[in-house]
């Protein structure tokens, strides 16, 4: 005679669900409020005045590493100049489109955008370092995406949950840095 064993698995009890809660008066009321702050509403959770510090110096490093890649794109000599510098041509693209991403964000926190030349190199993170060689020129813009991959990962655990439309912008960015230093790293490589 065989005896048929069977088993049975009760489900855990569950916690009841969380139901989103909204109050759509006190939103329709604070989008009522000081208007004119555009995308700024008062649900913002970061120091919008720190964010905006810390966008500029961005900024400035971006804008620093696109006359640095422009300089590099024009400059370039040697067996390998004309495919390198035209790849330098296309970062200093890229770092531009980062610069223009940055600004607007800044504006749309209700900022300006520090484009001054006067203090630019202090405000960036990277360097301005002039080369003499392709090698160094590689090697220069690889220090700079580095710091630059660093810098925004730093600024993106500051930022947290705080700024998702920020952090998502700065995340887009690092992405392309290191792109940028993956590049650079396999130029180094083959020079």
């Amino acid at each position: 005679m065989e005896t048929e064993l069977t088993t049975t698995t009760t489900p855990a009890p569950t916690a009841p669900a969380e139901h989103f809660n909204i109050d759509i008066s006190a939103i329709r009321e604070n989008a009522r409020k000081d208007v004119l702050e555009g995308a700024h509403t008062s649900s913002y959770q970061g120091d919008v005045e720190e964010v905006i510090e810390l966008l500029n110096h961005a900024l400035a490093t971006e804008l620093v590493c696109v006359l640095r890649y422009k300089m590099h794109y024009f400059t370039a000599v040697g067996l390998n100049s004309e495919s390198i510098a035209s790849e330098f041509a296309i970062h200093a693209q890229d770092e531009q489109e980062h610069a223009d991403r940055i600004a607007a964000r800044i504006v749309q926190l209700g900022g300006k955008p520090d484009f001054s030349p006067q203090g630019l190199a202090e405000r960036s993170h990277s360097d301005y370092v002039a080369c003499a060689s392709l090698e160094e020129m590689i090697r220069e813009n690889l220090i700079a995406e580095r710091i630059a991959i660093d810098t925004y990962r730093e600024m993106i655990r500051y930022i947290g949950d705080k700024d998702p439309t920020t952090r998502r912008m700065l995340e887009d960015i690092l992405a392309k840095e290191e792109e940028h230093a993956d590049e650079l790293a396999d130029w180094s490589k083959r020079q």
